[in-house]
């Protein structure tokens, strides 16, 4: 109820497409593209290189704040899409979901601080670790080919036949990685929506550090 109001106070409605972009090029866009699925409105795009792009281009900016007409928006929950940490915990033996962690190598591996304080070092047992930002160009920050999205799962050991569920630091930027597997016919993958700010607390969830075994 709260997003269906947040959002049609946007003046997004039930028939709007919606393309969604931010000023990275693929950062936090990627969570706005995946929240709008998870309630039900996949008519949504990402725009491709995102405003620096855009920009480059030599394409029309405004400053003005928009003041939109408040629209009707429906949210329709798709939980499909989303793992909590209790599920996380029940595909450790079983291992169904593979799970893929956006985090850069160092966060992942446990060689590197953690953003956030208070947080372990490590990763998931079982995951993989598959960097957002290797999905997009470095330069331009537009998305890679299919072939080449392909490929970066795989070199990273992940089966593309298989279920898959990506995490990151705080639940942004795996929605990337969604993202990226929706491209390359991947529409299913899940989000773990606490990622590690809330695995990597101090407790009783299991941790690995070094690379993906």
């Amino acid at each position: 109820e709260l997003f269906a109001r947040k959002i049609g106070a946007l003046g997004i409605g039930d028939d709007d497409r919606v393309i969604v972009y931010d000023s990275a090029g693929l950062s936090s866009a990627g969570r706005a593209w995946w929240m709008l699925r998870l309630f039900g409105h996949d008519n949504v795009a990402l725009l491709d290189g995102g405003l620096p792009k855009w920009k480059a281009e030599g394409r029309p900016v405004d400053t003005a704040i928009p003041a939109p007409q408040p629209r009707a928006f429906t949210a329709r929950f798709n939980p499909s899409l989303v793992r909590n940490k209790a599920a996380l915990l029940g595909n450790l033996a079983s291992r169904r979901e593979q799970v893929v962690d956006a985090r850069a190598a160092g966060r992942f591996d446990g060689t590197a601080p953690e953003a956030r304080p208070g947080l372990r070092g490590g990763h998931i047992p079982g995951s993989r670790n598959l960097p957002y930002e290797g999905v997009t160009d470095p330069i331009t920050r537009q998305l890679k080919s299919a072939e080449e999205l392909t490929q970066l799962f795989r070199d990273a050991g992940v089966a593309l036949d298989r279920p898959i569920v990506t995490s990151c630091g705080s639940g942004v930027t795996a929605c990337a990685l969604a993202f990226a597997l929706h491209l390359i016919g991947h529409p299913g993958a899940a989000v773990y929506d606490g990622s590690w700010s809330e695995w990597g607390l101090p407790g009783d969830t299991p941790v690995e550090t070094g690379p993906a075994a």
